[in-house]
């Protein structure tokens, strides 16, 4: 299967790229990972409501370079749908089982993703209601897809 992380900005912080890290090299046991990183639009604070969607237009453009057709994209979004960590392992067992072998993740920037992306998306995943930085995000991510290869796998880990 590939997985695919397609975010918005950049990791500037060294113990989230040694935690990236960390997960692309555990994960390389079940996967083909890649991480596609698009630069963010600065937004003057405070930005104008159309301002933050010109930036957030922008932003989606850049990532819908990115998605193949075949993807089946799974956009990160608040509103999304929130599943344990079994549910998700599920999930991304029956992708696997339906032939659906390219999987992208959308991580937007700051203030989210633009509407166009949302609607490309197959399904919008909500890991909770607060807001986390979208630096963080990428790990919790990445954890997440680990953990449910090992669940999928009937390997210890993730109790």
């Amino acid at each position: 299967m590939q997985i695919t992380i397609l975010a918005v900005g950049s990791i500037k912080e060294k113990f989230y790229r040694e935690a990236i890290k960390e997960f692309e090299k555990r994960l390389s046991r079940y996967c083909r990972l890649k991480i596609i990183e698009v630069d963010d639009e600065k937004t003057p604070d405070p930005g104008s409501e159309k301002m933050c969607e010109m930036v957030l237009k922008r932003e989606g453009d850049k990532l819908s370079c990115h998605i193949p057709d075949n993807a089946y994209v799974i956009s990160l979004a608040i509103e999304g749908r929130k599943y344990d960590s079994v549910e998700f392992s599920k999930k991304l067992n029956n992708l696997a089982i339906t032939g659906k072998s390219n999987i992208v993740f959308i991580i937007g920037g700051s203030l989210g993703i633009c509407e166009d992306i949302k609607k490309r998306s197959d399904e919008l995943l909500s890991f909770s209601d607060m807001t986390f930085p979208h630096q963080l995000m990428r790990v919790i991510l990445l954890e997440q897809v680990y953990r449910a290869y090992r669940i999928i796998q009937n390997e210890p880990y993730h109790k």
